[in-house]
C-alpha cells in the first residue's frame, strides 16, 4: 500500500459513475475555488489586554460540579 501525501485531495464518490474526465473537473474547480478562498481569506485579530494576556493563565476556571462546602445544602 503506498502512502499518501497530506495535502492530496480525497474524494469519494457516493452514487452514479463519473468518468474520470468529470472527476478531473470536479477537482479542479474545487482546487480552484480552496486556492482562492485561502488567498483572499482574512482573519481578525483578537485583541488581548495586558491585563488579559498576563493574568489569565494564573487561576484555573471553577469547577461548577464541586458543592460550596457547607453552603451545598
Amino acid at each position: 500500500m503506498t502512502e499518501q501525501q497530506p495535502d492530496a485531495p480525497i474524494v469519494e464518490v457516493v452514487r452514479g459513475n463519473p468518468t474520470d474526465e468529470e472527476l478531473a473537473a470536479l477537482v479542479a474547480i474545487v482546487s480552484e475555488a480552496y486556492t482562492t478562498e485561502v488567498a483572499t481569506a482574512v482573519a481578525e485579530e483578537k485583541h488581548v489586554s495586558a491585563w488579559m494576556s498576563t493574568r489569565r493563565p494564573i487561576r484555573t476556571p471553577l469547577r461548577r460540579d464541586i458543592p460550596w462546602g457547607r453552603f451545598s445544602g
